[in-house]
């Protein structure tokens, strides 16, 4: 299970750039899915964004079209050792999970992060992708994960985007081609 962003530069008013105001409501189903995903002997796997220096001159393409402030309180809350690097509090986070920093939307694209070596060193070939934005991060994810080769699931009720059409319109795309769409619920009868 691949719990994305799950911040609090995207999820604490004043904390971060950016508020996604339904990011908060599926603590419970991640939470749910994480319990069940260890009870099965499968691995939860926390990804964080992380800004660095090099993302002016590696990735100078982000935030092309933002302001130079939001590109600063962007830069500030994603920074490691900030109080918008860290997850939302309500999570249920375990001592000695994974946490995988991810410098760009996709955890898998290259050069983003170490995710893909660390799946591939530990067999592990399904992934179920929760967390937030349902159609930036999340999906990205998703779908490079599906050209890697893995099983992807999308979480409805466990991904979060700026807008209920904005959610829907990434799990009718992702479903169409890249891996298949799930609620909670399912995930977790089907993880027994």
């Amino acid at each position: 299970m691949h719990v994305i962003d799950m911040q609090n530069a995207f999820m604490l008013p004043g904390v971060g750039f950016v508020e996604i105001k339904t990011a908060p409501e599926i603590v419970p189903n991640i939470d749910r899915l994480a319990a069940a995903v260890r009870s099965a002997g499968a691995t939860v796997v926390w990804i964080a964004m992380t800004h660095t220096d090099d993302v002016a001159v590696n990735w100078s393409t982000y935030g092309a079209l933002d302001t130079e402030e939001i590109d600063a309180r962007r830069s500030q809350a994603l920074t490691k050792g900030t109080k918008g690097h860290e997850f939302i509090a309500t999570l249920d986070v375990r001592p000695g999970e994974p946490v995988i920093e991810k410098t760009r939307f996709s955890a898998l694209v290259q050069g983003s992060s170490e995710l893909d070596a660390f799946l591939r060193a530990r067999g592990i070939d399904t992934l179920l992708i929760t967390g937030c934005l349902t159609d930036v991060c999340c999906e990205s994810t998703g779908r490079d994960g599906m050209m890697l080769n893995y099983r992807v699931v999308m979480v409805t009720d466990a991904n979060a985007a700026d807008t209920d059409a904005d959610h829907n319109a990434a799990l009718c795309a992702f479903y169409s081609t890249f891996g298949d769409v799930m609620p909670t619920d399912m995930v977790v009868d089907l993880l027994k």
